[in-house]
């Protein structure tokens, strides 16, 4: 995690400084109320994204060709850390952090949770996030102090839609801290209960999911699959990536343009498109993907100021720089479902 610092502040946060939604921010993400700092889900304001209310994964790209959407599937959406720069001693976001929510809001649940609102009924929770310097502390205890309060807001959260009734068909989708969180919630309430019929799939991106991590649940195998997940994470091709990635045991890897684990190589004629700072315009077919041992190689991809990004670590767009494959791929698995 210490190599994607500089480049979430960089690259996927960037818009939230976009004179565009200043306006917007402003407001605050809870609307001026005051919220206090334990999880209150029947509360519209402890959610990043929900049904009930406009939000920014409601808005859908000027670039995006099918805008069909329905409401016969859910949604579970949890966002990555946001929670970042100087570290004051804090170990975890508070709900009443306007200024994280609005930072939470205008970047992933924009740039990322959108992928999905081809289904309308998308729920992300806000949560008590642990700093990104959690990642590389050293204090053991402290670590899992921190993310286990993350997490059990995560569940809090799961356990109240659940509450709700919907009795829908429900995708998992997640990216990085959000990851972590989404495959311990699958471990423990869906895996092994009767929730898994209900999984269309889970997206678990920007972690590693080690192969055999669930018992019930297993690498989507084709795009047409469903009750299976899908993991990557994206690097520049012949870059291995930080030493701990090298270390690991077998992990899953997804190529999100074949939708398959094998290592062929998919040509760009696959890309469907990239979406990245410009939130209405389609980076054409990028870049080519292959899996690569425990992570997901692409070619250097090609887009507006993209010589100026020399970072061969891609963590930060793993969900953007494949938006409209994850788009029609979820269209596709629902279908199937």
């Amino acid at each position: 995690m210490k190599q994607f610092t500089p480049f979430i502040l960089l690259f996927l946060f960037i818009y939230a400084c976009s004179p565009n939604y200043y306006t917007k921010i402003n407001t605050g993400a809870a609307g001026g109320k005051v919220l206090d700092d334990q999880p209150h889900y029947d509360n519209l304001d402890y959610w990043a994204a929900h049904p009930d209310k406009w939000d920014p994964s409601d808005s859908i790209s000027l670039a995006v060709e099918n805008k069909t959407r329905d409401t016969s599937v859910d949604i579970f959406f949890l966002h990555p850390t946001t929670f970042t720069g100087r570290f004051n001693g804090v170990f975890n976001g508070k709900f009443s952090d306007d200024t994280l929510n609005a930072k939470t809001d205008y970047s992933s649940i924009l740039y990322q949770a959108s992928a999905f609102n081809s289904q309308q009924n998308i729920f992300a929770p806000r949560y008590r996030q642990g700093h990104i310097q959690m990642y590389y502390n050293e204090d053991t205890a402290l670590i899992r102090k921190t993310f286990d309060t993350a997490y059990a807001d995560v569940k809090k959260a799961f356990e109240y839609y659940l509450s709700l009734g919907r009795n829908k068909p429900f995708i998992i989708a997640a990216h990085s801290q959000g990851t972590q969180h989404a495959a311990r919630l699958i471990k423990e309430l869906v895996d092994e209960t009767p929730l898994k019929e209900k999984l269309v799939a889970a997206y678990l991106v920007g972690m590693p999911i080690k192969d055999g991590t669930f018992k019930n649940i297993f690498p989507c195998k084709d795009s047409t699959q469903t009750e299976c997940y899908l993991t990557w994470r994206t690097f520049r091709e012949n870059f291995e990536g930080p030493e701990y990635i090298k270390k690991e045991k077998t992990v899953t890897v997804t190529n999100p343009l074949s939708w398959t684990t094998d290592t062929t190589l998919a040509e760009k004629s696959l890309h469907k498109g990239a979406l990245l700072m410009n939130y209405n315009k389609r980076v054409p077919a990028p870049s080519n993907a292959r899996v690569n041992g425990n992570v997901l190689w692409i070619s250097r991809p090609r887009f507006p100021g993209s010589a100026l990004y020399t970072s061969k670590n891609y963590h930060v767009g793993d969900y953007n720089l494949f938006y409209f494959n994850i788009r029609e791929d979820v269209i596709r698995r629902v279908r199937y479902y």
